[in-house]
This record gives structure tokens, sequence and C-alpha cells, in this order.
């Protein structure tokens, strides 16, 4: 099982590129992100600078599976379970770090999802964002700047779960124009942001 943390940056527009360029792209992006998040973090001084920067690197791809994984990544950090735990409560406050938990392959699990884009108008997005953010097969919801302006991924059971989901969504909303969008072929690029 993996773990992540989201980033505040959408990947779709780069993934037509070739797998090289991908990994530069978003090695790029992760550079910036990492100068902004400093800057955006207030930090005083390279110490905190350093320490924030240690925990992403070790959480977005080796986070802990025990039942006290803060003092284990203390432990390789060098600090305290309470200061790991301070540190990663500030960076979620900041919206720096948006979520952490697992990955799941869900075709292993006999799962199946699909990526969803919507045209909402303005006046419905928070009553959109929010009815689809009630269902627990929802795992990312963004809002771009497109004609399809809310994208989300539905995870269920069966395509006909989902596709009922996105009917009853309709309904509820007034959103008529979703689109399913499942995945035709896989490609999973492991991206680590080096802070």
């Amino acid at each position: 099982m993996k773990f992540s943390f989201d980033i505040r940056y959408s990947l779709f527009d780069i993934l037509r590129f070739k797998k090289a360029r991908v990994y530069n792209a978003l090695q790029n992006v992760g550079n910036e992100l990492s100068k902004q998040t400093c800057k955006d973090l207030g930090f005083q001084g390279i110490t905190m600078d350093m320490t924030y920067r240690k925990i992403l690197n070790e959480i977005q791809s080796d986070f802990p599976i025990s039942s006290r994984p803060y003092r284990d990544l203390g432990d390789r950090l060098h600090m305290t379970e309470g200061e790991v735990i301070d540190a990663v409560k500030r960076l979620k406050e900041k919206g720096i770090i948006r979520r952490i938990g697992g990955n799941f392959q869900t075709s292993k699990l006999n799962f199946v999802s699909t990526l969803c884009a919507a045209r909402v108008p303005d006046e419905k997005i928070d009553h959109f964002v929010e009815t689809v953010n009630a269902y627990p097969g929802v795992t990312h919801n963004y809002l771009r700047a497109h004609s399809y302006n809310v994208w989300f991924t539905f995870i269920a059971e069966e395509m006909a779960v989902i596709e009922d989901a996105l009917e009853t969504i309709r309904q509820k909303t007034g959103v008529t124009e979703i689109l399913n969008l499942p995945a035709e072929e896989m490609f999973k690029i492991k991206v680590d942001f080096a802070m």
C-alpha cells in the first residue's frame, strides 16, 4: 500500500507529453511548489524550512505502515512524534498537504474507477461539489479553468454503481452535462517531488 499527499497542481494538462517530458515537467512543478511552499508557510529560517522539506520528502512514498507512524517518521528524521504531528497539522492547515491515505489499485480489488468531468454553472458549483463529495467513492474533486469546470474521480464495485450515482447527482443538482471517462488503458507514473 502506498501513501501519498495530494499537491494543489492538476497534472491532466501535461499528461499528453512523452514520459520523459512528463517527468521533467512534474519535477519542475515540484521545485516551484517547494519554493512557493516555503514562502507561503512563512518559514523563519533554514531550520524550519529543512524540517518541513524532510517531512514532505519522507511521506510522499514511504509513509510508515505501523501503529505509530508519526513516531517512526520522527525516529527517521531525528524528531519527536509530537514535532512531526505538529508539522503535518500545520502543512494541512496551510493546504500544502490535502490528504494522507492509502492509494489502492482498484482493479486488483475488483473495483472500477473513472474520471468524470462536469459543466457546472458558477451559481451551482458549491451545491454540486457538496453533492459529489458526499459519495464515499469520490477520491478527488478539482475545479478547473475549462468549460467542463469540475473534474472528479469515482471508484465503485462496478460501473453500474457509478452510472447510477451520476444520474442521481444530475437529478439532485440540475447539472446534466457530466461526462463519464473511464480509462481505456492504465498508465501509472510514480512521481515524488524533491523538496
